[in-house]
């Protein structure tokens, strides 16, 4: 058996003889609402943990057993910046404090946008 004939023999059978193809897949549609505009009802009742970020502080835990009533803990954020709404630990707004029928609420000054809120997923 010549060289040639050897090297091409050998390598059909170690590939199988066929040369490897691309696979193609016909496009993924939905089929209750035949691929038009998809329908996230269902995971509107999904819980999410929303927390406003008021500020925090490093203290020492000499300093953390002293404390009582009364006690002022300076933060790191100045008197009237905007403070930080996260959802499930992800910034989606900033806001201002408010008082609503005796109880504290945030007023959203800043939404961040959904193109910034989908990149903080990656």
């Amino acid at each position: 058996m010549a060289e040639s004939e050897f090297t091409t023999s050998r390598d059909s059978q170690t590939s199988g003889g066929t040369a490897p193809q691309l696979a193609s897949f016909p496009p993924v549609q939905d089929s209750e609402t035949g691929g038009g505009s998809k329908n996230i009802d269902f995971i509107l009742d999904i819980p999410m943990n929303v927390a406003v970020y008021v500020g925090s502080t490093k203290m020492a835990i000499r300093d953390l057993l002293q404390l009582a009533q009364g006690s002022v803990i300076e933060l790191d954020k100045l008197a009237g910046e905007p403070m930080e709404v996260m959802v499930n630990n992800k910034l989606v707004a900033r806001g201002e404090v408010v008082v609503v029928n005796e109880k504290f609420g945030i007023r959203l000054t800043d939404v961040v946008s959904a193109a910034e809120r989908v990149q903080q997923l990656r």
